[in-house]
């Protein structure tokens, strides 16, 4: 490929659709919290793939399970299934604190929402009859792309160009219990919600909120989703984002570090749902396949061994501790947001797309949320040096 910029690690002549930019960084290789260029400049990856790498890169653990896998089995279809499958969907089954009674297999987060928002309309339909198919979600949150998802992802920047898109969703502000009161009713099919906005700003859903609307979808016969693309498997300090908050949901929806940067999602489903879906209701080719499923059994056995989501949460107040002091020493750092290890900032001194570009130029990669927030998700293993030195180039940043 042919560069045409100073940087021979940007490639501009790029073979993709103009969504992706005009220009990338060509990213070659990784190791632990760790990224390296195709011109050979590292970089400390505070983005995580965008909270997809939980467990680092370049792990000979992960690698020896798909390459064992890939040589017994690539692919069957859903007509089939397979030991490793199953064998992940019954770890999953096993884990508390909420009880579900089947996985639903897919491939991306937006997939494993569209699922859900499907599954809520269903139960809806066969238990309180027509006309109670509304779907809620909540002001700066963010599902998906395809159209049921990007329904639910009030955002004009998203939807705009694809107007209509799917009738009968309603928006509430976030975190207004007297706001949710006045619009969950038995009319409601299925509210969809994230305990953390990962993409809308960083905002973390109150206990007050959670608790209102937990006993609010019970009341309404709603189902309640928990969209935990971004906040399952440890990230915020719990197995699950929605126990720090003590949300009660019917379905949870996981995807981005679940397989160890393969793509693979799941939707937990309750038995008072199971139970009402048909053979062919819902489907998909590749989800579940042999090879996805057997690294994240891997991936989901490392996050919950003892003491795992233990340091996480250790490595999370650490990383609080220096942003705030971050804050005591920058005016144009504002307010810090987020939990555990999906955290960031309020960037009051100018645009955060070019702080972002003065951080990969000193060598650490950040991500946005919301209108001007640095978001940073780095890999659940990173130790409290590297965080330290993180902070430190987020501070050459700023001056």
């Amino acid at each position: 490929m042919e560069m045409k910029t100073h940087d021979p690690a940007v490639a501009t002549d790029l073979p993709f659709p103009r969504q992706y930019g005009t220009e990338l960084l060509v990213i070659s290789r990784g190791k632990g919290v760790w990224l390296q260029d195709i011109a050979g400049k590292k970089y400390l990856d505070f983005a995580g793939g965008i909270a997809v790498n939980a467990l680092g890169y370049g792990r000979s653990d992960l690698a020896k399970v798909a390459a064992q896998q890939m040589r017994k089995l690539n692919h069957v279809s859903n007509l089939f299934t397979t030991e490793p499958a199953l064998a992940l969907a019954r770890l999953m089954l096993a884990r508390g604190p909420y009880k579900f009674a089947s996985v639903f297999f897919g491939n991306s987060g937006t997939e494993a929402n569209e699922a859900a928002l499907k599954y809520a309309r269903l139960h809806s339909l066969r238990t309180k009859g027509p006309g109670h198919d509304r779907l809620l979600c909540f002001e700066n949150g963010f599902h998906g792309r395809t159209f049921g998802a990007l329904s639910c992802t009030p955002s004009a920047k998203y939807q705009e160009p694809f107007q209509p898109l799917v009738p009968g969703v309603l928006v509430a502000p976030y975190n207004d219990v007297d706001a949710l009161k006045r619009v969950l009713d038995d009319q409601v099919a299925g509210v969809i919600v994230e305990v953390l906005q990962g993409e809308g700003g960083l905002s973390t859903m109150t206990p007050e909120f959670a608790r209102a609307l937990s006993e609010g979808c019970r009341k309404a016969e709603a189902i309640l989703i928990a969209d935990e693309v971004q906040t399952g498997m440890g990230r915020t300090g719990t197995f699950y984002g929605s126990e720090g908050v003590g949300l009660e949901p019917d379905i949870i929806t996981l995807a981005k570090p679940i397989a160890g940067g393969l793509p693979l999602s799941a939707v937990l489903i309750p038995d008072k749902v199971e139970r009402l879906i048909h053979a062919g209701e819902h489907g998909t080719t590749f989800g579940g396949g042999p090879v996805t499923t057997a690294v994240a059994a891997k991936v989901w056995e490392l996050v919950s061994e003892p003491g795992f989501i233990q340091r996480v949460r250790q490595r999370g107040e650490f990383l609080r501790k220096e942003l705030e002091a971050l804050k005591a020493r920058h005016a144009n750092v504002g307010t810090l947001l987020g939990k555990g290890l999906l955290q960031g900032f309020d960037y009051t001194g100018g645009e955060v797309k070019d702080l972002l570009s003065r951080l990969q130029a000193r060598g650490l990669l950040a991500l946005r949320s919301g209108t001007n927030c640095v978001r940073l998700a780095p890999p659940l293993i990173i130790s409290e040096a590297e965080i330290s030195k993180g902070v430190q180039i987020i501070e050459e940043g700023l001056t």
